[in-house]
Formats: structure tokens, C-alpha cells, sequence
């Protein structure tokens, strides 16, 4: 049986999460600056996790 540090583990959860901050921030932007270019979005998808999470802690303080 999967513990939920197993599950936290697994590849389907890092993308299911990567997916869901990368949302946030794009929403966050939405509301913040009106939106961002496709270019943009694609420069913002390769961001690491930790990355991606401190880009929308700034959008909070914005």
C-alpha cells in the first residue's frame, strides 16, 4: 500500500502538481497584468517547482 510520501513520490503526482502551480501563476498574471505572451507562458512553463512557487508568491505581493 502507498504511503502518501510514496505518493508524493511519483512522477503522475510531480506533474499533477507542476500543473496546478503553473494555473495559479497563470491566472495570477491574468488578473495582475492582463496576461502574458505565448513566448512567455512557454519561458514560465520551464521554470523548476520552487521557482514557479516563488514567482507566485511575488504575484501575491504585486
Amino acid at each position: 500500500m502507498f504511503s502518501i510520501s510514496d505518493l508524493k513520490n511519483t512522477r503522475y503526482y510531480q506533474e499533477v502538481r507542476y500543473e496546478v502551480i503553473f494555473n495559479l501563476v497563470m491566472r495570477l498574471l491574468e488578473r495582475r497584468i492582463g496576461g502574458v505572451s505565448q513566448d512567455l507562458q512557454v519561458k514560465i512553463n520551464k521554470l523548476s517547482v520552487e521557482d514557479l512557487e516563488n514567482l507566485g508568491l511575488a504575484l501575491l505581493d504585486f
